[in-house]
């Protein structure tokens, strides 16, 4: 489905700080695992406003290589709520499911290069092992096989984190740096055969020519390994702008189940506003009833993401 943008980029012409970047090219990236909730419209809504008001483009692709976790009929329905908030994409719906041979080539070009290695230890014996520090995606992984699996049986595709530390320059949180012994080998292909998100991800981004990459701040520990993949494979790096992300009071992770957002058009224009706030956009309060195109018009124009800079978490009353 093509975006329909003409009232957005008209609301823009005398408020938006931003030069238009016509190079710009954005994501949305959910996973079809249940129904949108507040936290991934507040990064559907970022991700969205961010392009939109340096003039860029705005995909959306669908996370669905994980089969046993999606849920049928989530997709559409994700779809139809981004519509109707006003969110238009630009281009066609991508799907990780229909990129496989992608990412078998990639997983080659890092077999070739000697930058992976087979690991049969699985999450469990992780957990109970001696990995004992915490990483992003769990344990940190002590390099048990690195010089081949220690146990029979099926096997993951790790990559190799060799030394050194990498430096982000995120245009939100600011600068970070990251070093392989906090991150640990990463599983690049998981014991089923499935790709895992992190190559997946590096793969999709290079594929679909993505400059900027906003999302969540739950995802930034993690970028490590990507911005190291991308690396690996000679891929680009876009520029990255992580947002707060939603917690429940006392730091919880955010329940999607209380959380989820209504997809009534009479509702959109006002769960915008309490995204705005959250981000400190200080909408004005004349904007209180207008249906989501307006409040997106006026978001566009005074998008400022130095309102939240330095904000990894807000808690939600």
């Amino acid at each position: 489905m093509k975006s329909s943008t003409a009232t957005a980029t008209t609301a823009t012409a005398s408020n938006n700080p931003y030069p238009p970047d016509s190079g710009y090219t954005g994501r949305f990236a959910p996973s079809p695992t249940g129904s949108l909730h507040l936290g991934s419209l507040l990064a559907a809504a970022g991700s969205f406003l961010d392009a939109r008001c340096r003039g860029g483009r705005w995909l959306v692709r669908m996370e669905d290589l994980d089969s046993a976790r999606i849920i049928r009929g989530s997709a559409e329905e994700i779809l139809r709520t981004l519509e109707r908030f006003g969110l238009h994409w630009d281009g066609a719906i991508e799907y990780q499911s229909r990129r496989t041979t992608h990412y078998l080539e990639a997983l080659a070009g890092l077999r070739a290069a000697g930058a992976t290695y087979e690991c049969s230890c699985s999450r469990r014996v992780l957990t109970a092992g001696d990995a004992r520090l915490a990483g992003p995606d769990g344990r940190i992984y002590p390099g048990t096989c690195r010089s081949g699996p220690r146990r029979p049986g099926p096997t993951s595709t790790r990559f190799r984190m060799d030394g050194g530390t990498i430096t982000l320059e995120d245009r939100f949180q600011g600068s970070i740096t990251f070093s392989s012994g906090s991150l640990g080998d990463v599983v690049v292909r998981r014991r089923d055969g499935v790709i895992a998100y992190q190559l997946a991800v590096v793969v999709d981004d290079a594929l679909q020519g993505i400059t900027d990459v906003v999302r969540g701040s739950d995802l930034l520990a993690s970028t490590g390994w990507q911005l190291a993949l991308q690396r690996a494979l000679g891929l680009p790096t876009p520029r990255h702008g992580h947002l707060p992300v939603l917690t429940e009071p006392g730091g919880a992770k955010l329940a999607k189940s209380r959380r989820s957002v209504a997809i009534e058009p009479a509702h959109a224009g006002a769960e915008l506003l309490t995204v705005l706030r959250l981000l400190n956009q200080a909408p004005p309060a004349a904007l209180c009833g207008a249906p989501a195109p307006e409040v997106l018009g006026w978001a566009i124009a005074h998008w400022n993401p130095g309102a939240f800079r330095l904000t990894r978490q807000i808690e939600v009353k």
